[in-house]
């Protein structure tokens, strides 16, 4: 059975493959090309134009891209609902003395267009009225040949194993939230119990690095591509029912990564603020200023922009006594190339550098790009907020959506990569479990450590001291 390719085959040196789309569906009208590129369309056209026929198989690009863009018009349960229909209809799938010639030209095609569906977005399989119709048409298909049968077999035995992994992972982030709790709490209620900080538990900055990239590895894996339409999915205005857009918002991979870079720039902060001693205080920030560098080196960004978020939470800058025994050169230099000026020039070129020796690279190690995650939302939303999604003549405007997919596919080529280093599940357990410290109690910690400057510091830390340890 034909494998899909991996994402990085569907580029060319100038990007997309657009301009393979003049077809016979041009004849159709409803598709808009100019210089061979495919600009835009009537969503009936479009959605023609993603069956295959006889003499005919839409490019993986094309595929991509309106499976990727179309759930902005309508549910994937009703482009599946319709995709079914124009198979059956156009292929004869229906009829049982069909052209046995002609079935087994078109079956392969439509067989291969649901794998690289299912593969691709398979939670879109999550709703039973897509596996419904999935495995409807593959029976149908499936009827012809034993071929054609193993080979769906095969489609749906995969489809189930990724859906029933997906099903695991969100358990695990399910428990890790239930049981997490804010680490003043425990200290008041089991002060033995937090002893330890993280050079105990890894005194090793570079180790320490290599541990997080398997946890960043770990969660981009899970997103999956439609989460970044779907996080700003609005009503489309040729959509008359009312409800059913909302539905379509389902980010919670997504969220649960944007919930990790939270976490982590507070557990760095917390394990700053935590010591009594101000050369432990400085000595923690060294250590967080050698991990973020490792970071850099192994193309870490989201972890390396979470650890000097956490280093620059106004509790920590604060601390202008422990800072001044930091030798801050090294992080100097980090908070240059995160510097957030120019549009973040200077991450955007390290990111393009990381990303170029990803292309080329010979080890798996070289192949790690996570970007910065934030970064990475906020460029796809003003990208959708910048442009329409139909033209006024209705058509769907599709060079958008080119772009759209572009970015979201450089981003699946990233989310593949496997992790090269050794897991140590001790490191990992606490990265993941130890409790951290709210605000409040960050900034209570931070005045017990250095006490306060001004009258507005002093107020608000008799308001924390009399709240969160009920002293006056």
């Amino acid at each position: 059975m034909p494998q899909t390719p991996p994402f990085s085959a569907m580029f060319d040196s100038s990007g997309y493959n657009r301009n393979l789309y003049q077809s016979a569906e041009d004849s159709c009208g409803g598709l808009y090309y100019h210089d061979n590129n495919l600009l835009s369309g009537s969503l009936e056209a479009l959605i023609q134009h993603l069956v295959p026929n006889v003499d005919y198989y839409p490019d993986r690009t094309y595929i991509f891209t309106f499976l990727l863009s179309s759930r902005l018009f309508m549910h994937p349960y009703e482009l599946m609902a319709k995709v079914c229909h124009l198979c059956v209809e156009h292929q004869q799938l229906s009829d049982p003395d069909s052209d046995k010639n002609q079935m087994r030209k078109i079956a392969p095609k439509i067989l291969q267009l649901l794998t690289e569906w299912t593969e691709t977005f398979p939670y879109d399989f999550r709703d039973e009225r897509m596996m419904r119709n999935l495995k409807d048409l593959a029976h149908r298909i499936a009827s012809g040949e034993e071929t054609y049968r193993k080979n769906a077999q095969q489609m749906m035995q995969c489809l189930i194993r990724k859906l029933a992994t997906l099903s695991q992972y969100e358990e695990v982030l399910a428990k890790i939230s239930s049981t997490s709790t804010d680490r003043l709490t425990v200290l008041k209620t089991k002060p033995q119990s937090i002893q330890r900080d993280i050079i105990t538990i890894c005194n090793d900055p570079y180790t320490l690095a290599q541990q997080l990239t398997h946890i960043e590895l770990e969660r981009l894996n899970y997103i999956g591509p439609e989460e970044f339409v779907q996080a700003f999915v609005q009503k489309d205005p040729l959509d008359n029912d009312k409800s059913c857009y909302s539905e379509r918002k389902k980010t919670r991979n997504l969220e649960a990564y944007v919930e990790w870079f939270n976490r982590l720039s507070y557990l760095v902060a917390t394990e700053i603020c935590m010591p009594v001693k101000k050369k432990h205080r400085a000595r923690m920030i060294e250590y967080f200023i050698d991990v973020a560098r490792e970071c850099f080196n192994i193309g870490n960004f989201n972890s390396l922009m979470a650890i000097i978020s956490g280093m620059n939470m106004s509790p920590v800058s604060r601390l202008k006594k422990t800072w001044a025994k930091v030798k801050t050169a090294k992080f100097d230099i980090l908070e240059h190339q995160m510097d957030p000026s120019s549009n973040f020039y200077n991450y955007r070129t390290a990111l393009r550098g990381a990303a170029q020796r990803s292309l080329t690279a010979h080890s798996s190690r070289e192949k790690i790009v996570i970007p910065f995650f934030s970064l990475l939302i906020k460029d796809i939303y003003f990208l959708n907020e910048g442009c329409a999604n139909r033209l006024p003549n209705g058509h769907v405007n599709f060079e958008k959506f080119w772009e759209l997919a572009k970015q979201v596919s450089e981003f699946m080529t990233w989310k593949q990569v496997e992790c090269p280093f050794e897991r140590d599940r001790k490191i990992l357990q606490y990265l993941l479990t130890v409790p951290v410290f709210s605000e409040d109690a960050l900034y209570l910690a931070s005045y017990e450590s250095e006490g306060p400057e001004n009258h507005i510091e002093k107020d608000r830390w008799k308001s924390l001291r009399s709240s969160l340890l009920g002293r006056v």
